[in-house]
Parts: structure tokens; sequence; C-alpha cells
């Protein structure tokens, strides 16, 4: 049986970015960055809220990961560590909490949570996403 893994996003944020929460399984897992809404332009802006296919790929820049496929008129939509809006490039970042990084909003501990996200989905080669948004 696949896991069952959702995106709550809980604040969007015009200068730090949208902040939410990843749960697996109904669980919370970890807390995630996107970018703000820039009404889905590459590279600059999160992807709408809908349900998705996530299959595994080997990233040229973050290695083994998760790309998010079938986003309108987008590609390389991926899951991968960073720590601020700017990290992000139209992606999904995992962390393990929400915090500051030099002043700014910022999400922490990111590259140790990411290589724990990709431990859980061992022998996984695809899952289904949904995103809702509560705010």
């Amino acid at each position: 049986m696949y896991p069952t893994v959702e995106i709550i996003r809980l604040e969007e944020d015009f200068e730090y970015g949208t902040f939410g929460i990843l749960k697996i399984n109904k669980a919370v897992f970890c807390v995630t960055l996107e970018p703000k809404d820039e009404e889905n332009q590459p590279f600059i802006s999160s992807i709408p809220a809908q349900q998705y296919i996530c299959r595994r790929i080997v990233s040229p820049k973050w290695g083994e990961t998760f790309e998010v496929t079938n986003v309108p008129l987008r590609a390389y939509v991926l899951f991968h560590p960073g720590n601020i809006q700017d990290n992000t490039e139209g992606c999904i970042i995992l962390a393990q909490y929400f915090g500051k990084l030099m002043g700014d909003r910022a999400v922490l501990n990111s590259g140790k949570t990411f290589q724990a996200f990709m431990e859980v989905m061992k022998g996984y080669d695809d899952f289904h996403l949904t995103i809702k948004e509560v705010y």
C-alpha cells in the first residue's frame, strides 16, 4: 500500500513564502516551505492546491528525490532541502521546524529532515500527494 502524503498550507507570507506541514499517513511528519503564490509561474510560485502523483527521480542538483508530476505548465517541481523562500526555486522544502535565519522567517534542520523523508519513502517509487490551503 502506498503512503498517503498531504501538505496543509497554513500561512502565506508574501515576504517569506508559504508555510505548512506535511503529513504521512495522517501523522504530522515535518514542516514545509514553498514560494508565495505567483499564479503558478515556474521557479517563483507555489503550485496550485490540488492532487498530484509524485515520482522518484534523480536530480542533477539534489540527487535522489521526488518530483511532483502533472503540474499545469510546470516541470521539475521537487522536494528538497533549504531554509528560506529564495531556496525553493518553485519547489517544496521539507524541514523540522519553523524559525528564523539571520532575522528572516525560515524553516530549519532541513537537510536531516529531507533525509528522514527519503528514508520513510524508501521502497516507494511514487505516491499520491494532496495539497490543501487553510488560510
